[in-house]
């Protein structure tokens, strides 16, 4: 089913054809010709019935007798093909919310995952003729793709920088939003935005998971530091034969390397050590 568009004529015409058909019709009856004023006063009625008026950001769907004749979309009263159907089908942008769905993500994590889907229909007789109940048919190919997309990563990524749900928003809603296009096309949906709302890890686990986060960030100071500390101690070795301060020996610098490796990588503070002798 494709939308096209239905026949319409100004409806201020159709009142005033209506109404003076009408006139007429009473003329006539009180001139007691019966048939005739029937005959206008029946057209007038007719034509009544092909009034429609139509909101801003609204269309109507016209079907006569079973068969879709076409949709009227411009705002306005308008007279359509009379004893016609005129089904309003609403042409606003809308937000679906979806409730918080329990999933296991690509590693096997169970997780509560919620987005909001913002979309508009474009094509009043898809969405009116190809699915029972469009805006039904929006929630539970919105939740699927949501089920979807979630299997697909893992909530974050704790080794490598591979895409998760939690790190990659942007490129999670962005596939969502694909998805759910290519699912809403049947029934004449077009998807604005499609965001995530809530992403949690489930709550069996979700002590477990923290504790796991907690670890991987101190590993990864850890690394940070001691990164930093192998580079600060080659620096000072370099710097003090270069300079001639000193000369160190190869067991000198196995002890000073030692000294500042302990100083910089311990979380807590160095206890000096003062000698009153020799270096030896």
């Amino acid at each position: 089913m494709i939308e096209q568009k239905a026949w319409k004529m100004n409806g201020f015409i159709g009142l005033l054809l209506s109404l003076l058909l009408t006139g007429a019709s009473i003329y006539l009856y009180i001139g007691l010709q019966y048939v005739v004023g029937t005959i206008l006063i029946t057209v007038g009625l007719l034509l009544l019935s092909g009034i429609t008026v139509v909101q801003p950001n609204k269309a109507a769907v016209v079907t006569f007798f079973g068969r879709y004749i076409g949709t009227i979309r411009d705002n306005g009263i308008y007279m359509a093909i009379p004893f016609s159907n005129r089904k309003k089908v609403s042409l606003r942008v809308r937000n679906f919310n979806s409730a918080k769905l329990k999933v296991n993500d690509v590693e096997g994590n169970p997780i509560e995952i919620a987005a909001v889907v913002v979309f508009k229909v474009v094509d009043s007789a898809k969405a009116s003729f190809d699915v029972d109940d469009y805006e039904e048919f929006v929630e539970i190919q919105s939740e699927t793709a949501l089920r979807h997309v979630a299997t697909k990563y893992p909530y974050d990524n704790f080794v490598d920088d591979g895409i998760s749900l939690r790190g990659n928003a942007d490129e999670v809603a962005n596939e969502l939003s694909i998805e759910l296009q290519a699912r809403l096309q049947l029934a004449g949906v077009e998807v604005v935005e499609a965001r995530l709302t809530h992403l949690a890890y489930s709550t069996e686990i979700a002590s477990a998971m923290l504790q796991r986060q907690q670890a991987s960030a101190i590993l990864a100071a850890r690394q940070i530091i001691v990164e930093g500390a192998v580079g600060m101690a080659q620096m000072a070795i370099e710097r003090l034969e270069k300079e001639g301060v000193l000369e160190l020996d190869d067991e000198r610098k196995v002890q000073m390397i030692n000294n500042l490796m302990v100083t910089i990588v311990s979380d807590r503070a160095a206890q000096p050590v003062v000698n009153t002798g020799t270096v030896y």
